[in-house]
């Protein structure tokens, strides 16, 4: 099955890849370092034709940066024929869609003239941004917002699950006259850490459960039980916190695409910011009409229906464990 190709995007085209090349050296043995390298193919290297037009090895070292990531990893061996049948199976039907002159049509001329705006665009951002995302920078990112600032508090706590209020607030009851917590979860409890484990949930972070746990469990002191039931979409909860710590912060292997996509982005808005700077530039709204300070809006056509605006959707929240 040939390789699907996919087109680059802004935000990728900044991203720092290794590609995996085919004329690449292999690394020589420690008594062979001093020998003389045999020549070997260069990007020049002619390894197909079609009609007369060149396919270079450098050709299909540029076409890796298309596909996606899984069939990066594939062996040269096994990906070397799959993408120059790709790039012949290309060339041939650029030849035939000359023949029919479609470069003369002007949907395709303003369809070629977005792809060479796009190359640019790629272009730029590989030549200014590229060598600014480095492992050094993203450690240094590291260091300066995570890994020098304190992780999350979190909470070791356990829960009696039931499905009642007045059954929540009878183990309450018997909690304060000292009956012990995790055998009446192991008694009462509908949830399955009440069985397994006592209701021990272990340690938790306030963004780990569902809002209305998070809230009472995180304003209990260690020891401390709920005295009113807590209500969640699951039923009533009887909570017990045992601890509270500060987490240590992410490891930087753990956070490491997170700050390459933030680096990225703060990247792309300052190369932004310094391509727009002495350019005229007018934004207008849907109908042609100037936007009002700068804020183009979405004019409807005369007679068409606006669409009812829809409601806003809950928010999902994590459940508890």
């Amino acid at each position: 099955m040939r390789l699907r190709s996919l087109s680059l995007s802004l935000l990728a085209a900044s991203s720092l890849v290794t590609l995996p090349a085919f004329a690449a050296s292999h690394k020589k043995p420690a008594h062979a370092e001093a020998a003389k390298p045999a020549a070997g193919p260069g990007p020049d290297t002619v390894v197909g034709t079609v009609n007369g037009h060149k396919i270079l090895l450098s050709d299909l070292t540029s076409a890796i940066q298309e596909l996606p990531p899984q069939a990066r990893q594939m062996p040269p061996q096994q990906l070397y024929p799959l993408l120059l049948d790709q790039m012949i199976d290309r060339q041939a039907l650029v030849i035939e869609a000359r023949k029919q002159k479609l470069q003369d049509n002007p949907a395709v001329k303003e369809a070629m003239q977005r792809a060479d705006d796009m190359v640019l665009q790629n272009a730029l951002l590989r030549k200014d941004i590229g060598p600014q995302i480095s492992e050094q920078a993203l450690r240094a990112l590291y260091d300066k917002e995570i890994g020098t600032k304190p992780g999350p508090e979190e909470v070791k706590a356990s829960h009696i699950l039931v499905p009642t209020e007045k059954q929540a607030k009878d183990i309450i009851a018997q909690l304060d006259k000292g009956a012990d917590f995790a055998t009446l979860a192991k008694k009462y409890s509908t949830d399955p850490t009440g069985k397994d484990s006592g209701g021990d949930l272990g340690y938790f972070k306030e963004t780990d459960m569902v809002p209305e746990f998070s809230k009472a469990a995180f304003a209990l002191k260690p020891g401390q039980i709920t005295q009113t039931p807590v209500h969640t979409r699951y039923g009533w909860h009887v909570i017990k916190v045992f601890d509270k710590r500060q987490a240590p912060p992410p490891s930087f292997d753990q956070v490491k695409n997170q700050l390459q996509q933030q680096l990225v982005q703060k990247l792309i808005k300052q190369e932004v910011d310094k391509a727009t700077q002495g350019l005229k530039i007018a934004r207008f709204n849907s109908d042609g009409t100037p936007a009002k300070d700068g804020k183009p809006e979405f004019v409807p056509p005369p007679g068409a229906k606006t669409a009812a605006k829809p409601e806003a959707a809950p928010a999902a929240a994590p459940a508890a464990k």
